[in-house]
């Protein structure tokens, strides 16, 4: 999401099928951002509904890069900065930093998450088991398209709507708190 969408909470919600090409779009934020960081990081991910082969999705590649403690997010945050990154903070998920992007494409979200913490785990572990469970994918792309026809200009109430899609699933790991 760009710093100008980021502000404007009545843009459009769009749903589409999964598209083959996203692994690649998130090759190319790889290509872009990797050398950059790539000393500091232990990971580079590719999370969210984009990163789920067969899932809908909007169109934005989510992305954590993975840092050993605050220390080296610090530092990364700071290489981001000249790539166009602005530090958002971490809006309610300690250990979890976030960005609005640079104006560039492919639209991404990219947050900084320190090894361990609950939101990297979270991530993660969604991604993981909708990876595994195809039953699973089919039910969130149903919620999702749902909700962006109900929710289209409301991003909240459409994050909201899959609150407790997620929370059952995260809910079968322990995940939910630390």
């Amino acid at each position: 999401m760009s710093q100008q969408e980021g502000q404007n909470k009545t843009s459009k919600i769009v749903v589409l099928n999964y598209d083959p090409t996203w692994p690649m779009y998130f090759e190319t934020l790889r290509a872009k951002i990797w050398p950059h960081v790539s000393d500091l990081c232990l990971g580079f991910e590719h999370i969210g509904s984009t990163a789920v082969p067969g899932l809908a999705a909007k169109p934005i590649i989510d992305v954590d890069l993975i840092v050993a403690d605050e220390a080296a997010a610090s530092q990364v945050i700071a290489r981001l900065k000249p790539l166009g990154y602005v530090h958002r903070g971490e809006l309610g998920v300690a250990g979890r930093h976030a960005f609005f992007e640079p104006p560039s494409r492919p639209p991404h979200h990219l947050y900084v998450c320190i090894e361990g913490s609950l939101g990297l785990r979270n991530h993660l572990t969604l991604r993981d088991h909708l990876r595994r469970h195809p039953a699973a994918v089919q039910g969130y792309a149903m919620l999702k398209r749902l909700l962006a026809i109900h929710h289209s200009e409301n991003i909240e109430a459409y994050v909201d709507g899959k609150t407790s899609f997620i929370v059952e699933i995260l809910s079968q790991y322990d995940l939910l708190n630390d």
